[in-house]
C-alpha cells in the first residue's frame, strides 16, 4: 500500500484594496491574524498564515491591496504585494463580485501575465449578488486570464471556501512540513497586538484618521505569575488635530479603542491583558522613508 505523499507550498493572496483578502485568510485559518475593516488599504505589510490539512500544508501570504499608489507608504505597500508574486508556488487572486476596480485589476493582470505561476481566481462576496449573475461573471473572467480554477465564494459567510482550498491543495507540489503543526503565523504576538489596535482606529474614526496612523509596541511583558500580559503602545499621528480626535472628549475615544483592542488581544494570548496607550504627533511620518522603515513598513 503506497503512502500518500505530503504536499506543501506558498500561496500569495493578491487583489485590489478592500476585496476581502484578510477576511478570507482569517476564515481559512479559523482565527484572526490579519486585521479587517471597510476602509481600503487596511493591510500594510505581508501577513503569513499556515493552514494544516491532512497530508498538506498551505502557507498563505496576505498582501496589501494593489492600487495606483502616489504616497511613499502606499508605494511601499504595492511593492510588498507585487514582490510576493515572485517566490510562491501559486497565486490566489481575489476579486469583489459586486464592485469592480478596473484600474487595479488591469494592473494586476498585466503583472500576472509576466509569471508562469498558476493562478486561482476567487470571486468573493457572491452572497451580495444575484445567483444568475455568477455564471456570466465566471465567463467574463475566464477570458481575461488562463486561471487554474475560478471559484465563487463568500469569505465572510464561509461559502465554498473548502472548495477553493481543494482546488489549491490539488496544485501543491510534494514538499516538506515547513512549519510545526501548532504554527498559525510567523508574526510575533506583539506585531498582531499592534495591528489589532490599528484595526480599532480604522473602525472607530473617520475617513482621514486611519491613513495617518501607525502603532508601535513599546513594551510587551508576559507575567505568568499573574496570568497577565502588560502592553504599552504608542499611536503615531501626523497632526495635533488628529491627536485630539484619537483621544476624544475626556479621553473617551482612546478608552474605547483600548477596550476593544484589549478584548481581541486577550483572545489571542489566552490571558488577561493590561493595555496602556499613548498618542504621539510625528509630522508627515507617512512620507518619511526613515520613519517608515522604523515602523516596519
Amino acid at each position: 500500500m503506497s503512502k500518500t505523499p505530503f504536499k506543501s507550498g506558498f500561496i500569495a493572496i493578491i487583489g485590489a484594496p478592500n476585496v476581502g483578502k484578510s477576511t478570507l485568510l482569517n476564515q481559512i485559518l479559523g482565527q484572526k491574524i490579519s486585521i479587517t475593516s471597510e476602509k481600503p488599504q487596511t493591510t500594510r505589510t505581508r501577513i503569513l498564515g499556515v493552514l494544516h490539512r491532512p497530508h498538506a500544508q498551505l502557507i498563505f501570504l496576505d498582501t496589501p491591496g494593489v492600487h495606483q499608489a502616489k504616497q511613499t507608504l502606499n508605494k511601499r505597500m504595492v511593492k510588498v504585494a507585487l514582490g510576493a508574486l515572485s517566490d510562491v508556488d501559486q497565486i490566489l487572486y481575489v476579486i469583489d463580485a459586486k464592485c469592480r476596480d478596473e484600474g487595479s485589476d488591469a494592473f494586476l493582470l498585466r503583472n500576472l501575465r509576466k509569471t508562469k505561476t498558476p493562478v486561482t481566481l476567487a470571486i468573493n462576496k457572491v452572497d451580495l449578488i444575484k445567483k444568475e449573475a455568477i455564471l456570466p461573471l465566471i465567463e467574463t473572467w475566464s477570458k481575461r486570464h488562463p486561471f487554474h480554477a475560478i471559484v465563487p465564494i463568500s469569505a465572510l459567510k464561509n461559502i465554498q471556501v473548502d472548495q477553493l482550498l481543494d482546488e489549491m491543495s490539488a496544485l501543491l507540489p510534494e514538499g516538506p512540513l515547513y512549519f510545526p503543526e501548532d504554527t498559525i503565523t510567523d508574526q510575533p504576538a506583539r506585531f498582531i497586538a499592534a495591528e489589532m489596535i490599528r484595526e480599532k482606529i480604522f473602525r472607530l474614526t473617520g475617513k482621514e484618521i486611519p491613513y495617518s496612523v501607525a502603532v508601535t509596541i513599546d513594551t510587551f511583558k508576559e507575567r505568568p505569575d499573574k496570568n497577565r500580559v502588560d502592553i504599552e503602545a504608542t499611536i503615531h499621528v501626523e497632526r495635533d488635530s488628529q491627536k485630539g480626535i484619537i483621544i476624544g472628549k475626556g479621553g473617551a475615544m482612546l478608552k474605547k479603542i483600548g477596550s476593544m483592542a484589549r478584548s481581541d488581544i486577550q483572545r489571542m494570548v489566552g490571558s488577561q491583558v493590561f493595555l496602556k496607550l499613548w498618542v504621539r504627533v510625528q509630522k508627515n511620518w507617512g512620507r518619511n522613508e526613515r520613519v517608515l522603515s522604523g515602523f516596519g513598513y
